[in-house]
């Protein structure tokens, strides 16, 4: 690890913690634009677009010039953060740390190359969003057991998109857009910038009434008592937050599948549990089965513009069927379609098999998770029930262009599997991912200026005769999403202008550790226990004040894996 950076590091964690001691600046609250201002625009296809400013503003024009909460990218990258013997300064001028110009090589560079894109060639990134959040339940799990996890089940964007973040509360649009720019922690000649998208909440009492099909694994291997008893007690806390409109039925599958219960009321509780307590592991796996007798009990009592669900439970040892794994996936899409979607939760220390599981829920509009204990249950179940069970839009897509008169290269952070090819944007009838109520979704780029701003060939907004008065923007920022039944996508979109904040929000430095955090387990770093404990200093630097359990939970699981490779 860079010297400088680990200094950076401990000098700006304990200035945060005595400055908060002494009551000097407050933590914990998000720094928001204050002058966003919606142009709506037009498209060719007479979608709607919203481009929203986060450019400072100064209403008082008799008060004296302070100095500004922004640097520009030219002078926050090339001037004020990198570079030989270079002093940072933030707010009052106070020196924060500085680089000593004989540093290691930047981990940045550590990276696959071909992540990284020259804006000047490919100026377009496109991707699916994810909310899935396994892969941070299996990394805690194995953390947990004292055991390194598997790179291959390092997910970053799930790992991020695990937390809460303080995004704004949407308006007009099914979710909020929030971007925040700053530069990457690990990496003084890069910036990151951050996309968050906030789904709107669905109380309680105004939700649609629901038709759920449990569909659970009781095969031999599910005999454990991380996987069975704990599937048990977690659609019982499921059952709990039903009522008497809702309908919840049965399935489970082993040597053979059958219904146990047939669309009992959500109210009729006794009855329910008692059908979840009579279940027993024993005998082998015919997944398939068992997934067509769920969906023929949830078009049997299907709800009209009601949530109608299948929630799947296993431990990932399931044999297909059917004819291939591509038939069962047309099967579902097709059921998708119909109105019927399909989410998956994952029990054990199966991981081997989780991602077919994925697989499944993202082709049935529904989220994967994975359940590792009745804490995990309750936050995808009853903390998150909104969006566990609630799609309130679907087919989301994310499209970044890239300002090749600024931007040099760039890279998305994770999402490796979600990644789309750049003319899928635009078609409707290619599948992306789902939101539901209440969910926050995460994207972070690295970002590498330009040495100098020179006119590359540049394509859709940033066209070569059009770059001219555009030095400000860093990238554009558009998405796709379908309302939950309808057939075509709606378009909205906003600017990011190249202006740093001299102090990032604590949202955008904790998302950032989670990120490097992430990439050091992937093995993208080399860390080794000190370098982790440098990290949990850093995560422990943006929680101080911070009641969030997960993200206290979270610095403690960095500190572990700590122990783990000193």
């Amino acid at each position: 690890m860079k010297k400088g950076i680990v200094l950076k590091r401990k000098i700006v964690s304990l200035l945060i913690a005595f400055v908060l001691v002494l009551g000097i600046v407050g933590c914990g609250s998000k720094e928001k634009s204050e002058d966003k201002s919606f142009a709506q625009t037009k498209e060719e296809n007479s979608s709607t677009e919203y481009a929203t400013s986060t450019q400072p503003k100064n209403d008082n024009k008799e008060e004296p010039q302070k100095e500004s909460e922004w640097l520009s990218v030219k002078e926050s990258a090339s001037d004020n953060y990198g570079g030989a013997n270079q002093e940072v300064k933030i707010g009052n001028n106070e020196v924060l740390y500085t680089l000593d110009g004989n540093e290691d090589e930047a981990k940045t560079e550590t990276f696959d190359l071909h992540d990284f894109e020259t804006a000047t060639l490919n100026s377009v990134s496109t991707f699916s969003v994810d909310v899935d959040t396994a892969s941070y339940s299996m990394v805690r799990n194995h953390l947990e057991g004292d055991r390194m996890p598997y790179q291959e089940d390092v997910r970053i964007e799930e790992m991020i998109n695990y937390f809460k973040y303080d995004y704004e509360t949407p308006k007009t649009e099914p979710f909020s857009i929030n971007t925040e720019l700053g530069v990457c922690p690990w990496d003084d000649d890069y910036l990151i910038a951050s996309i968050g998208l906030n789904g709107k909440e669905i109380e309680l009492d105004e939700r649609a009434s629901t038709n759920l099909v449990f569909l659970m694994d009781v095969s031999g291997s599910m005999n454990d008592e991380d996987k069975l008893p704990l599937l048990k007690e977690s659609f019982k806390l499921l059952v709990d937050e039903l009522g008497e409109n809702d309908r919840v039925s049965i399935v489970v599958y082993a040597g053979a599948s059958g219904a146990v219960l047939e669309g009992a009321r959500g109210n009729d509780k006794d009855e329910i549990m008692r059908a979840i307590d009579r279940l027993e592991a024993g005998g082998s796996t015919a997944g398939s089965e068992g997934i067509q007798m769920a969906y023929k009990l949830a078009d049997k009592y299907f709800i009209p513009n009601g949530n109608n669900r299948v929630i799947l439970a296993t431990d990932g040892d399931f044999n297909v069927g059917l004819t291939s794994e591509n038939e069962l996936l047309e099967f579902i899409e097709d059921k998708r379609e119909e109105g019927v979607f399909l989410s998956a939760l994952g029990f054990g220390e199966n991981s081997r098999n989780f991602d077919t599981m994925e697989l499944l829920a993202d082709n049935g509009n529904g989220q994967f998770a994975y359940i590792d204990s009745e804490r995990e249950a309750r936050k995808v179940l009853i903390e998150e029930l909104g969006g566990t069970l609630y799609t309130i839009a679907k087919d989301v897509k994310v499209q970044v262009e890239f300002n090749p008169i600024v931007v040099k290269e760039y890279a998305l952070i994770g999402y490796d599997n979600r990644r789309l090819e750049n003319h899928e944007f635009n078609d409707d009838s290619v599948d992306a991912g789902d939101i539901g109520a209440g969910h926050q979704v995460t994207a972070l780029y690295l970002v590498k200026l330009q040495d100098e701003y020179d006119v590359g060939e540049g394509n859709l907004r940033y066209q070569e005769t059009s770059l001219i008065g555009m030095e400000d923007e860093l990238m554009y920022v558009k998405l796709r999403y379908k309302e939950p039944n309808g057939d075509e996508s709606k378009l909205i979109s906003e600017i990011i202008y190249n202006k740093v904040r001299r102090k990032v929000s604590d949202d955008f430095g904790f998302a950032c550790v989670v990120a490097e955090f992430g990439l050091a387990l992937r093995g993208d770093f080399e860390f080794e226990g000190s370098d982790y404990e440098d990290l949990y200093d850093e995560a422990m630097g943006y929680i101080i004040e911070n009641t969030d359990a997960y993200k206290i939970e979270f610095a403690e699981l960095v500190s572990k894996a700590a122990e783990i490779v000193h």
